[in-house]
């Protein structure tokens, strides 16, 4: 893309436009550092040229291997500021995943952080042979990218590249590859062309010119998932302070918030319980608290409850996917009580997003009525990379099939209640059940702290709902009484055929409940009795 000029341009020009505009304002918090947006943009900058000098072109492919660091945003937008292509990798990805993802990029160039992990960036980068490795802080493999860019190293913009490589000024779109989040099984590497992200610069003008206060956003969102992507660009392109945190702590979180006046962050549900069951929660200031986003999967209303009463009517439901980043939102969570199932509720769509509820045969189904969530945005991904088949399966027509069930109601709320995959599927019973609706109800106990539902093999029902329970300390609840109480609540064909008490629950790369991790714990530990007998 160009300006009119001979200069090529990407939606980084703009974006370090912006950043000349804001000065001094201090931009990203992180690591033992505090950068304005002066320095950003050096940064950025200097790290294009020690990338040019080291060998990189417009086009090139590059993996990219680092947690939630501050170098994060400053490589991302200095690739894209070369016209490069960035593949996305979360620094605690299996090998074997890994090694898939090599296969399926064919990198021509690495970048990573040594201190992430327990060695594994070292070990692709002595694997990739003829592939030039940088790295991100001092004791790794190639050149320290953060360290020449910290130095003032090279200034170069992307026409300069293109020139000292002897290639045309006019350099490829910038291109991103993002792992997905991995609910579903092995994760996917979701293709997001510029446009997506010229559309992230456009909602960042919403929020400059729409009266929303600058944010003070903290973030445990890695760049290699879609939410980390918007959350980082939309916070920096608004002229907001953006606070990474590598590693996720309650404790930390609660006095960083009051600390440093954070109004904005993202947590997931299980993130949300730990810090409402933390005992430094009790007295904190939240006061500051603006928009406190949940999201990632579905939220307890029992513990939602709990966070209106604590914090106000501050709470933020949003839903989204690494294919479809923002799909709906609710802001200003509180207990309406002529709407209580609400707080079962997602929100409305967002901005320009579309959804439709459709049957298995594609027909748009009226409200109440479950059904597949489809979604239509300028903020869909392009496909997934080297999975044309299932980029075909997924994306129809310009609309995203979510393989999330849900239903609208009337008013246009979206409520969510399983993954396709999850769906509980029963022989005797006649229709699918879904684990959501059982989990607020056991969820909604005073002496549970969360609760996940996955189905398990019946021979004679096909499948049952089996349950693993979190209790609160000193609980004496009983199995058998959740059973009860899940029957009197919703139905017998709704009682889990067993539940278990855990002392936590596991939790993917993302933070969300791992259904899988579940299923194959049940697998390796099938109780001795019926799957009925309660555990």
């Amino acid at each position: 893309m160009t300006d009119g000029s001979d200069r090529a341009t990407t939606y980084v020009h703009e974006a370090l436009e912006l950043f000349a505009g804001f000065g001094d304002r201090e931009a990203l918090v992180g690591g033992g550092h505090r950068l304005t947006y002066l320095d950003v943009a050096a940064r950025v900058r200097g790290m294009a040229g020690a990338l040019a000098q080291g060998g990189i072109r417009p086009g090139t492919a590059v993996l990219v291997m680092l947690g939630n660091a501050m170098e994060g945003p400053l490589l991302q937008l200095a690739l894209h500021l070369l016209g490069c292509r960035t593949m996305w990798v979360a620094p605690v990805t299996s090998r074997r995943e890994v090694d898939d993802f090599v296969r399926l990029s064919r990198p021509e160039a690495f970048v990573y952080d040594p201190r992430d992990g327990d060695g594994l960036g070292g070990q692709i980068a002595a694997g990739l042979d003829g592939v030039p490795v940088f790295c991100l802080g001092p004791g790794g493999a190639g050149p320290d990218l953060a360290a020449r860019a910290g130095d003032g190293g090279p200034d170069l913009v992307v026409a300069d590249c293109g020139a000292a490589a002897g290639l045309p000024v006019d350099v490829p779109e910038p291109e991103s590859f993002l792992q997905t989040s991995g609910t579903t099984g092995t994760p996917k590497l979701v293709h997001h062309r510029e446009s997506f992200y010229r559309q992230v610069l456009a909602l960042a003008e919403g929020f400059r010119t729409g009266g929303i206060p600058l944010l003070r956003h903290l973030s445990h969102s890695p760049m290699w998932l879609a939410s980390g992507q918007i959350t980082t660009l939309v916070n920096l392109f608004s002229g907001g302070v953006l606070f990474l945190r590598e590693r996720w702590d309650p404790a930390a979180f609660i006095a960083t918030v009051a600390r440093e006046r954070i109004n904005s962050t993202f947590v997931t549900p299980p993130m949300l319980y730990e810090v409402l069951d933390h005992p430094d929660l009790p007295g904190a200031d939240f006061s500051s608290m603006f928009m406190f986003n949940v999201g990632a999967g579905p939220a307890a209303p029992a513990r939602l409850r709990q966070a209106i009463a604590r914090f106000g009517p501050v709470l933020r439901i949003v839903y989204g996917l690494s294919e479809a980043v923002v799909i709906t939102a609710q802001p200003g969570l509180t207990e309406d009580p002529e709407h209580p199932e609400r707080l079962r509720s997602c929100g409305k769509p967002y901005g320009d997003v579309a959804v439709q509820i459709r049957d298995t045969d594609g027909t748009v189904l009226p409200a109440g009525v479950d059904g597949e969530v489809w979604v239509h945005t300028r903020l869909s991904f392009a496909g997934y990379h080297g999975q044309p088949e299932l980029t075909a399966e997924t994306l129809v027509d310009g609309w995203v099939r979510t393989r999330d069930i849900g239903h609208l109601d009337d008013d246009g709320y979206l409520y969510l209640v399983d993954r396709l995959a999850d769906r509980i599927l029963t022989r005797q019973r006649s229709w699918p059940i879904y684990s959501r609706p059982i989990e607020d109800v056991l969820a909604g106990h005073p002496q549970v702290r969360a609760a996940a539902v996955i189905g398990v093999p019946d021979e004679v029902a096909g499948e049952l709902p089996y349950a693993y329970v979190v209790p609160a300390p000193g609980a004496t609840v009983t199995a058998a009484e959740l059973i009860d109480l899940v029957t009197a609540e919703l139905s017998e064909t709704w009682a889990p055929g067993g539940v278990e008490f855990v002392d936590a629950l596991p939790l993917n790369r993302s933070a969300k409940v791992d259904k899988l991790a579940l299923r194959a714990r049940y697998a390796a530990g099938r109780p001795a009795g019926p799957v009925g007998s309660p555990v």
